[in-house]
C-alpha cells in the first residue's frame, strides 16, 4: 500500500477552524474539560485536587449510591453489559420493559418509552409528531435540544418571550398550522424557574395542540414523591407529552418520554433517534429501578435540598450581581461579563469550591453567570462556605 506525501502546511479548512477557535479564546468563550477522578458527589477530585462541587445535576446525591452500584452489578450479571441491538431488532430486554412500566406508573401517565439521552428524546418526539405544514411554539429560553428538534422537523418554528403566555396565545390564535406543538422546559436549566404548566395545559387544550414538557431538572426533585413538575402542580392532560432525563436527580443515565398510548406508539414507529439507536445497557435499567425506589421512599432528600436552597438564598448578598429568583436546585448568580464570571469561578476554585461559569451562547449576551447546583448530598456547612466566598468575592 502506498501513502500520499502529507503536506505539513495547514489547509484552508484547518486555518479557518483555527481562526474560529482563536476568536472563541479571545472572547472568553472557549470551553475546556476538567478531568473527574472520583465518583460524582458533593466532594470530588478534579484534575488532582479535591473540591466541594456545586456543578453537577446529581440533585438527590444518588449518582454514587451503594444500592445503585449493587443494582448495576446485579443487572450486569443477569443481562450482560451491552444491549447489542436497537430496541426494534433484539435489544429490548425485560429490564427495559419493566422500567418503562414503572416510569409510566410513577409519573401517572399511560405509557413510557426509554431513550438513550434527553437530547435524543426531544429530537425524536418533535420530528415524529410534526413536520412540514405544522407549527412548533417554543419558549425563548428552552434547552438547545428543543430548538434543534424544531429546526430538524421542518415545521414552522415560532419562539415566544420567556414565560410570556399572552404572546404564546397570540401565536397560537394566528396559526394555520395543521398540527401544533407547544414545547417548553418545565424547569429552565440556566435560570431555575418553573414553567406555568397549568396555564400551558389550558392553552394546549384551547388551541388543539400537543404540549411537550422537558422536565430534565424537575423529575425526582419536584412533586410529593419526586414525580416531577406535573405532580408539583397536580395537573395533567391527554395533550401532555412528558420527557425527563435519568442522569440527573435519578443518578444514572438515559431519558424517557411518557404520555398517551397512541402518542408513544407513534414514537416507537417514527422517532428516528429511537428506531436507529442501540438500546441502553440493560444493567442501567436495573439500577434505575432501584433509583425510583429511593426517590419515592427517601423524601428527606428533597426536604434537605429545599432547606439548602433557602439557606443559600438567605446567606448570599448579591450586591452588584443578581441572584435569579429560583426555588429549585439551580441557583444562578448573574455576573454579566464573560471575563468577570470566569475570574470569579477561578477564585472560588482556588478556595476549593467548584462552580461553573456559564457564558454565551448558552445564556444571552451580557448575562454570564455562575450556575450553582445544590444537592441533597451537600451539608449546610458547604453552603455557608460557598456563600461566604461569594460575598467576599464582590
Amino acid at each position: 500500500m502506498t501513502h500520499s506525501t502529507l503536506d505539513p502546511r495547514p489547509s484552508t479548512l484547518e486555518a479557518a477552524l483555527a481562526a474560529e477557535l482563536a476568536e472563541l479564546e479571545t472572547g472568553g468563550l472557549q470551553r475546556r474539560r476538567r478531568l473527574l477522578e472520583s465518583p460524582q458527589g458533593a466532594r470530588v477530585t478534579v484534575d488532582g485536587r479535591e473540591y466541594v462541587a456545586f456543578c453537577s445535576n446529581d440533585y438527590l446525591g444518588l449518582a454514587a449510591h451503594p444500592q445503585l452500584i449493587e443494582a448495576a452489578r446485579e443487572g450486569a450479571a443477569r443481562h450482560g453489559v451491552g444491549a447489542g441491538a436497537s430496541h426494534l431488532i433484539s435489544g429490548h430486554s425485560t429490564a427495559h420493559r419493566d422500567l418503562e412500566h414503572r416510569l409510566a406508573a410513577f409519573v401517572g401517565l399511560p405509557r413510557a418509552l426509554l431513550f438513550s439521552a434527553g437530547y435524543l428524546a426531544n429530537i425524536g418526539v418533535v420530528t415524529a409528531l410534526v413536520g412540514h405544514g405544522d407549527g412548533v411554539f417554543a419558549d425563548r429560553l428552552n434547552h438547545a435540544s428543543l430548538n434543534d428538534a424544531a429546526l430538524l422537523s421542518r415545521a414552522e418554528f415560532k419562539r415566544y418571550p420567556h414565560l410570556d403566555l399572552e404572546a404564546l396565545e397570540r401565536l397560537l390564535r394566528a396559526s394555520r398550522a395543521r398540527r401544533k406543538l407547544i414545547a417548553t422546559d418545565a424547569v429552565f436549566s440556566m435560570d431555575g424557574d418553573i414553567a406555568p404548566v397549568p396555564a400551558l395545559v389550558s392553552l394546549a387544550e384551547r388551541y388543539d395542540a400537543w404540549l411537550l414538557l422537558d422536565d430534565a431538572h424537575g423529575f425526582g426533585v419536584l412533586g410529593p414523591h419526586g414525580q416531577g413538575t406535573l405532580a408539583h402542580y397536580d395537573t395533567g392532560s391527554k395533550r401532555v407529552i412528558y420527557m425527563a432525563t435519568l442522569g440527573k436527580a435519578a443518578g444514572v443515565f438515559g431519558a424517557f418520554v411518557a404520555g398517551e398510548a397512541v402518542a408513544i406508539e407513534m414514537l416507537v414507529q417514527r422517532a428516528r433517534s429511537y428506531v436507529y439507536t442501540t438500546a441502553t445497557p440493560p444493567l442501567l435499567s436495573v439500577a434505575l429501578a432501584k433509583s425510583l425506589d429511593l426517590i419515592r421512599a427517601e423524601g428527606w432528600r428533597r426536604q434537605h435540598l429545599q432547606q439548602l436552597i433557602a439557606l443559600l438564598r438567605q446567606r448570599v448578598k448579591p450586591g452588584r450581581w443578581r441572584l435569579v429568583p429560583s426555588h429549585t436546585a439551580i441557583q444562578p448568580l448573574v455576573i454579566g461579563g464573560n471575563d468577570e464570571a470566569m475570574a470569579v469561578a477561578e477564585r472560588l476554585a482556588r478556595d476549593g469550591l467548584l462552580v461553573p461559569a456559564i457564558r454565551p451562547p448558552t445564556v444571552p449576551q451580557g448575562t454570564a453567570r455562575l450556575r450553582i447546583s445544590l444537592s441533597a448530598a451537600h451539608a449546610a456547612d458547604d453552603v455557608e462556605r460557598l456563600a461566604a466566598a461569594l460575598n467576599a468575592a464582590q
